[in-house]
């Protein structure tokens, strides 16, 4: 991790054949892109390689978050129950689409803790949001059979997974709908861009349309334009560049996989040594895109004394205790209702404050994490950084 590791020929090809043509708008265009639809291809791909009926592109994995909870009518007076571990861009949109935010603890699997799921439930819960997060499962199937019984939509933030599957089905595919991003630092990459996934054809088209200004794509691809729209829209198309890298990142996944998975074993086997350290639950470890690996001390401070020595070596695991990103209790924008909006939208309308978060309102998350070191697997381990990552986790285990 990530995809940029391996760019080469193949993606070059694709993006040239783009320059060929001329036309870096997905739509429209037919006579002088020579059947060319780079963005069309790739959602047909990623759909067909993740086994969903339907694939749609966007700018972000942000924006297919975005996209799909305005498919699904998700808006003001709703509630999304998502986790607080997880990037900020998962309840950003929540806040974009005018809902709010209702977060849960975390297991040890690092994603939703279903038994606190069932408690935030209420009847303002229009959508419930799990996380695969660091490349591994959520409990996916207790979670859909939670939200089944309260008739209550799943979209599993794939973000972070791509390719990783449980019991053989690919994650993304559990929920009503599956997320993706294909950013920078993701395991295939677009440098920009996202994917939604679904079975389910009226709410792709849906999508579809959203994320063209409503247009409603009678004929699609073709003649953009000329089409009816049944409700409003915005702008959040994917570039026939980044469909055109898509097509090839994806054809090397599975072996951008295979390839972390060795290098994660080898890591693995070096911090099993150190005393008293526990491994994140993997629900499947056939499945798991090993994009990173999640281990655990004791307690915080025997957490923060193995990191000194890694980081003393050259080879500092990432603390998400610490991290601003990615843990609620370090969202100060969240926990302070900061905003650009002179009504102090999206924490206040009308005057009234609609939402305030206590920071200390997720305990057994904050202990979980506070104790989990975590590293980055790379594609690529050259041999002089793995040899300072097993030195460094060689003289943590003999603190």
């Amino acid at each position: 991790m990530p995809g940029f590791e391996v760019f080469g020929d193949e993606e070059k090809k694709e993006v040239l054949e783009v320059f060929d043509t001329g036309v870096l708008f997905r739509y429209e265009f037919g006579p002088q892109r020579g059947d060319v639809w780079k963005v069309r291809q790739f959602e047909e791909a990623f759909a067909s390689y993740a086994g969903a009926g339907y694939g749609q592109a966007v700018t972000s994995g942000t924006a297919a978050l975005k996209v799909a909870l305005a498919a699904l009518g998700v808006g003001a007076g709703d509630e999304v129950i998502t986790q607080g571990f997880t990037f900020v861009a998962t309840w950003e949109a929540v806040f974009d689409v005018g809902a709010v935010p209702v977060f849960t603890e975390v297991d040890e699997t690092l994603n939703m803790d279903p038994a606190d799921l069932e408690k935030k439930i209420t009847d303002k819960t229009a959508a419930i949001i799990p996380v695969h997060m660091l490349g591994a499962q959520a409990r996916i199937g207790e979670i859909t059979k939670i939200a089944a019984r309260h008739n209550i939509p799943v979209i599993e933030d794939t973000a972070q997974a791509a390719g990783a599957r449980l019991g053989g089905r690919h994650l993304g595919t559990f929920g009503t709908c599956g997320t993706f991003s294909f950013d920078s630092v993701k395991t295939m990459t677009t440098g920009e861009g996202g994917m939604i996934i679904t079975d389910d054809e009226k709410l792709w088209r849906a999508m579809s349309e959203y994320h063209d200004h409503g247009h409603d794509h009678a004929v699609n691809p073709g003649g953009r334009g000329g089409e009816g729209r049944s409700f409003i829209g915005f702008n959040y198309r994917m570039m026939e560049l980044q469909g055109a890298i898509g097509l090839a990142q994806l054809a090397k996944l599975d072996d951008m996989i295979a390839r972390q998975k060795e290098n994660k074993a080898q890591l693995k086997a070096a911090a099993a040594k150190i005393s008293g350290v526990t491994f994140r639950e993997i629900l499947d470890e056939e499945g798991d895109s090993a994009t990173f690996l999640a281990f655990m001390l004791p307690d915080r401070v025997q957490a923060a004394k193995v990191n000194e020595v890694l980081r003393d070596n050259g080879a500092g695991a990432i603390n998400f205790g610490e991290n601003t990103w990615h843990f609620y209790p370090r969202w100060e924008h969240l926990l302070n209702g900061s905003t650009l909006c002179r009504g102090g939208w999206p924490f206040s309308a009308h005057g009234k404050r609609r939402v305030v978060y206590d920071p200390d309102a997720l305990p057994q998350s904050a202990d979980i994490m506070n104790r989990t070191l975590v590293y980055q697997v790379p594609v690529k381990l050259g041999e002089e950084q793995k040899k300072t990552m097993l030195e460094a986790l060689a003289r943590a285990a003999a603190l």
